[in-house]
């Protein structure tokens, strides 16, 4: 008796799937899903496509024409397109590198409870709030060669070799924007890394201490072992918003002086709207060919990522 009620449960079981199936409620889903779907392709997908089709062409107000690579033989011997892309990927690299790293110490001091905490947590966490308009004009009152703050402590302190046109001077000029969004951003990953310390086993750290774990010891071979993950996304997201850098750059110096400054955004922008070709194809050859690399480079970099947590496991 109980293998036939079993054989008919089972039965059961098998065909309760067949039936839910046939009764989707398909006009229930599609209802839902075309709202969305409808502006994911106005804004996305249609956008996507036609800055690929701009790129096969010359666009200009009333008339667009068919002209093949045309626009890529001529982007791969734009200088000032490559020196873009180097700056760029300077800024990738080095950003978030420093933002991450600083951000740790940040959080730790404050997971270790310094006196001041909740001060230095809103302090060091304001920036963030700031849009990058409000940054670019606060810093370059501070860069200003004859006033500006920055100039002002080197010369109170006796350090006038040290006096800088900070967003004037070629050779330092990609380094104090880079400054400006390392100080921007690493209060946000502070307080995301600060999060992933509290979420921390607490038999794990109190067993270290019991064993006399050091601090150095307990933080290289415990705490940033377990927090690695948070690190890695942290450094993927801040890589992919510092390939989009415009606003700041914008501000400052518009890509100057002297094209030290120069981002792929900016000078994108510059060849669609303040050129006088008038041609659009170019800067949408220029757009899909730093998606293709940035897409490359993101993809990349979760692959080595992945790979490496795979040996270390």
């Amino acid at each position: 008796m109980s293998t036939l009620a079993g054989t008919e449960s089972a039965a059961g079981a098998r065909a309760l799937p067949l039936i839910s199936a046939e009764r989707q409620p398909w006009g229930a889903i599609i209802a839902f899903l075309l709202p969305a779907f409808t502006i994911y392709t106005a804004l996305t997908a249609y956008p996507v496509f036609r800055t690929l089709w701009n790129s096969f062409h010359t666009v200009l107000p009333r008339k667009e024409e068919f002209i093949g690579l045309a626009n890529y033989v001529t982007l791969a011997q734009d200088e000032i397109f490559w020196r873009s892309v180097k700056n760029t990927f300077i800024w990738a690299c080095a950003s978030p590198l420093a933002e991450v790293s600083i951000a740790l110490l940040l959080a730790l001091a404050l997971y270790a409870k310094i006196p001041g905490m909740r001060f230095f947590r809103i302090a060091w966490f304001t920036p963030v709030l700031m849009s990058y308009v409000v940054v670019g004009i606060i810093w370059v009152w501070i860069y200003n060669y004859d006033w500006g703050a920055a100039n002002a402590i080197l010369r109170a302190l006796g350090l006038e070799r040290f006096v800088q046109a900070w967003i004037g001077d070629p050779k330092i000029a990609l380094p104090s924007l880079i400054f400006i969004t390392t100080w921007m951003w690493t209060g946000f990953n502070m307080v995301v890394l600060l999060a992933a310390l509290h979420s921390l086993p607490s038999e794990v750290i109190e067993a270290a201490e019991l064993d006399n774990c050091g601090w150095g010891a307990k933080l290289w071979h415990i705490i940033i072992p377990l927090v690695k993950p948070t690190l890695l996304n942290l450094l993927v997201l801040s890589f992919i918003g510092k390939m989009k850098i415009f606003d700041l750059v914008w501000i400052t110096t518009k890509g100057g002086p002297l094209w030290s400054t120069e981002t792929v955004s900016t000078y994108t922008y510059k060849r669609a709207f303040e050129w006088t070709s008038f041609d659009l194809g170019y800067p949408s050859t220029i757009a899909a060919v730093w998606f293709v690399i940035v897409l490359a480079a993101v993809l990349t970099l979760t692959w080595l990522f992945r790979q490496r947590d795979r040996l270390e496991y």
